[in-house]
């Protein structure tokens, strides 16, 4: 078939990204996100870009940062142990509102864990993982198909809000393959780089208009609180620039609010999903359907800022909302605060490194 092409989760990743126009990468190799980096390892110099092969995670987070301000669009891929490393320089990112991409694809932890069974265990540590508040977007992935264009979105949230945007896969995503529709160029759209064409009086952390070193504008870039144009301030002012900082993710958390639905127009019992988890709830919506309960899907495919409008809709409408996770409970809790008690909310876990079944969802 026409534009057919049978690949791997981390290969959609990996080609996602080249769609989408990334001219830099630094990382270090970690299971089981290394085919992203084998692949632009490859890819990337035979296509004039640039890849690096870093010490390790700090050192991969901090290269890409230089990378954005050096006028590159910039990725790093790891697992949880390295995006634990990261964190420290996510928060840099976060403050210097920094466009960048980091791919998680999450393993069984903590620590070393089992590096090659999947979790979804990162999903507080990806939204709230740095210290103090700080604007971030958090988004997922259920197939192969959704690996490749929920990078090239990736890509263009950064470049449009400014912002670390991780990309939350898991090692079974990452290893599965499937036959998937490959986009021509131009199929997709990407957001390109916003320079102001006129840099008098420009303000480069005032709005949206990204100008790296050696563009013609001159201002400052530091990690400690400042205003908009780049030097040090304290107290309320720190707070003000803090507020529009987080306001410009959280006000947009409509247009950010990525999901699929599966039978929900008439359900009385629904999944509220997320990543490789939503494949086994579809599957388990239908045979629920076939024993007579009304059961539908909401698949999310972004969990921050988190779409409270989206759950709220289904708790309104159904007697129970099941929340199938691969972790302990992550992401339940904020469904259930969204949910605001309107349905009863039903956490289903499975932590021992396989997925869960359709059975027992």
């Amino acid at each position: 078939m026409k534009n057919q092409r049978l690949v791997q989760g981390n290969e959609a990743c990996a080609h996602g990204a080249l769609y989408a126009g990334c001219d830099f990468f630094a990382g270090y190799p970690i299971t089981p996100s290394s085919e992203i980096m084998e692949i632009l390892a490859t890819e990337m110099p035979a296509r004039g870009r640039t890849f690096i092969q870093m010490e390790d995670e700090i050192a991969s987070i901090s290269a890409i940062i230089g990378g954005a301000w050096g006028g590159g669009k910039v990725l790093t891929a790891t697992s949880g142990p390295g995006f634990s490393l990261m964190q420290e320089g996510i928060g840099y990112a976060s403050i210097t509102e920094t466009p960048c991409v980091i791919v998680n694809c999450q393993r069984w932890g903590p620590s070393t864990g089992q590096p090659t069974k999947a979790a979804q265990g990162d999903v507080m540590q990806a939204i709230w993982g740095t210290h103090g508040d700080h604007p971030v977007i958090v988004l997922t992935a259920s197939n192969v198909r959704d690996a490749f264009e929920m990078t090239v979105r990736a890509f263009n949230l950064a470049e449009e809000y400014r912002v670390p945007v991780t990309l939350l896969l898991d090692e079974v995503l990452a290893h599965m393959r499937e036959n998937i529709h490959w986009p021509e160029p131009g199929e997709i759209n990407i957001v390109p780089r916003l320079i102001p064409a006129d840099l008098r009086g420009f303000k480069p952390f005032a709005g949206s208009g990204f100008v790296p070193f050696g563009k013609g504008g001159r201002f400052h870039v530091t990690g400690l609180a400042h205003g908009p144009e780049g030097f040090a301030v304290a107290d309320e002012n720190a707070a003000r620039e803090l507020r529009r900082m987080i306001a410009k993710i959280q006000s947009r958390v409509l247009d950010l609010a990525f999901s699929d639905s599966y039978k929900m127009d008439d359900a009385s019992l629904g999944i509220v999903s997320y990543g490789i988890t939503s494949r086994p709830a579809r599957s388990a919506c239908d045979l629920l359907r076939e024993n007579g309960t009304r059961a539908g899907l909401l698949d999310l495919k972004a969990l921050w800022p988190f779409p409270d409008h989206l759950v709220r809709e289904v708790a309104e409408r159904v007697d129970r909302i099941l929340v199938p996770e691969l972790n302990m409970g992550q992401l339940v809790r904020e469904i259930e605060r969204a949910a605001g008690g309107r349905c009863e909310v039903i956490p289903v876990q499975r932590v021992d490194g396989h997925l869960l079944t359709p059975a027992q969802i």
